[in-house]
This record gives C-alpha cells, sequence and structure tokens, in this order.
C-alpha cells in the first residue's frame, strides 16, 4: 500500500531543490509557523502551537549553526561569524519567549527567518542565471 501521497509529494520536492533552496524553504515554514502563532495568540492550542514553531525553529537554527562552524564551510569567515550571532540571538528570544510569552517577541525572529529566506532565493537565482548563462 502506498504511503501518504503528500509525504511523497513533499520529499520529491526536497530532492529537487539546490541547497540555498531548501535553506531558505525551511527559514520560510519556521517563519510562518511563529506569524500563525502570532495571528491566533488568543487560541486555546497556542502554547501547543508555540512550543512546536519554536521546537523547528531551533532545529533549523542548530543545523546552521553546525554548518557554519565546520573548517570546510564555503561561506567567507566574516558572514558566517554574522549568522552565528543571528543565531546567538534568535536562540536568546525564543528563550525569552517560552519564558515570558508575547507575540511581539517573535517580530525579530519572524523577519529574521523570512529576511534570510528572500537573500538565499536571491542568490540561489543568480547562481542558476550565471550557470546557464555559462552554457550558451
Amino acid at each position: 500500500m502506498p504511503g501518504n501521497p503528500y509525504s511523497t509529494y513533499e520529499s520529491a520536492n526536497i530532492e529537487g531543490m539546490s541547497q540555498r533552496e531548501l535553506e531558505a524553504s525551511v527559514l520560510t515554514k519556521a517563519g510562518v509557523m511563529f506569524k500563525r502563532c502570532q495571528e491566533n495568540w488568543d487560541a486555546p492550542d497556542r502554547d501547543e502551537k508555540l512550543a512546536e514553531a519554536i521546537k523547528y525553529n531551533q532545529m533549523v537554527w542548530s543545523f546552521f549553526q553546525a554548518e557554519l562552524v565546520q573548517p570546510d564551510n564555503p561561506l567567507p569567515k566574516k558572514l558566517r561569524e554574522d549568522i552565528l550571532s543571528l543565531s546567538v540571538f534568535i536562540d536568546k528570544r525564543l528563550f525569552e519567549v517560552l519564558a515570558y510569552p508575547n507575540p511581539e517577541k517573535l517580530n525579530a525572529v519572524i523577519n529574521i527567518n523570512f529576511n534570510l529566506a528572500s537573500g538565499l532565493r536571491i542568490n540561489s537565482s543568480s547562481t542558476e542565471q550565471a550557470k546557464l548563462a555559462e552554457n550558451f
């Protein structure tokens, strides 16, 4: 019996993504999860949804942290340091949200996630365009 068709589509979609597109996608998902929490702050399942969003976001940023400290990471040192600084800020902010929940405290994390995702998409698209131009 085949598995969940959505899961099959989702994994096929991920397999076709570049690394940057995948990173942009998970950052966008993390931002959307927090945005939904903000928009439904008074919902009875807010604490559950907020915990889920925080856990997902921490997983995403933990992955970035692990990748950025690798000696063979191709990003320039200054960029890696800047992104690591953002990750520390995000960790602190999320612990603050856990201790003292407030929807406005999510704004900075949402904006960072969306802006970084946007930058990754722009760079990914520029890189793909440059590769296409090389083939002509």
